[in-house]
């Protein structure tokens, strides 16, 4: 299990089951808070299963342990507005504008931390961008859909936790490091959003049940295969690799989500990703 390509598999496998169940527990939820919080309390338990299986090591440097501390604020925004976003557009839809991240990541490496401006990879963030326009362009309509201006805020606070993350993991057991960035965030929305036990368990009615119970494994799941991929592969291939989790998403959800408007679309968006994360990561 220490081969990266198997991890990359894994991630992809589970990743899509993960799109597509979150999205079939939104149909039936009472409250987007709520529903977020189950889903992170369940993940953060069940992902514990795997920690056997991984090297046990914390971090003695106290700085770790406040970059994780604020990354996890932006962490948890990120999780509770995805519950909305995901309620509001397809899975695959969703799927295409979450690759937005990537475009942060690249520009923030340029103004914030100096890296050399290289034409490929600005030409790979462009195509992403350019994807999205492809996406939720409509023309003689000006108005931005507010399910898009939530993703938006959610992949900017993603890159943010990102930057303040970044390999972190490496210091950590990776299933107990995957447990804190969903448990900690659940107990920051049930604070904030004052979620009460009987929001949670209105949440989990017999019709949701499973979905809820799908979405939480494959959660902290796909977490773990991906972040293994990246430690042990080269980023430069295991980013668009896992990029295909657009593509995929596309096909997965015109078959078992009978997600079919503008499919054309979704494909070409869907190549445009896989050819710009390519360029940026190249």
């Amino acid at each position: 299990m220490n081969n990266w390509i198997i991890h990359v598999m894994l991630y992809l496998i589970i990743a899509v089951i993960f799109d597509q169940t979150y999205k079939i527990a939104t149909k039936k939820m009472k409250k987007p808070g709520a529903l977020t919080v189950l889903l992170e309390i369940l993940a953060s338990i069940l992902v514990l299963v795997l920690c056997p299986f991984f090297e046990v090591k914390f971090p003695t440097d106290l700085k770790v342990y406040l970059f994780l501390g604020l990354s996890i604020i932006f962490y948890a925004i990120t999780d509770r507005l995805n519950t909305t976003v995901r309620k509001g557009i397809e899975a695959s839809t969703f799927s295409i504008i979450k690759q937005l991240s990537t475009v942060f990541m690249t520009f923030s490496g340029f103004l914030f931390f100096k890296e050399p401006f290289v034409i490929s990879k600005f030409i790979g963030a462009f195509l992403i961008i350019f994807s999205n326009i492809i996406i939720f362009y409509k023309k003689g309509d000006g108005k931005v859909n507010k399910y898009v201006a939530l993703g938006i805020v959610s992949n900017l606070c993603y890159t943010i936790a990102l930057f303040l993350d970044v390999n972190y993991s490496e210091n950590f057991n990776l299933p107990f490091y995957v447990m804190l960035t969903l448990g900690i965030p659940a107990i920051l929305i049930i604070l904030i959003e004052r979620i009460k036990l009987s929001d949670l368990k209105n949440e989990f009615t017999k019709e949701n049940r499973i979905p809820i119970l799908v979405t939480s494994i494959t959660w902290s799941f796909c977490i773990v295969a991906q972040l293994r991929a990246y430690q042990l592969g080269n980023v430069s291939v295991v980013a668009p690799l896992c990029s295909l989790i657009v593509i995929i998403n596309v096909i997965v959800g015109y078959f078992c989500l009978k997600e079919k408007d503008n499919l054309l679309r979704k494909i070409i968006a869907a190549c445009l990703i896989i050819l710009g994360i390519i360029l940026i990561k190249g």
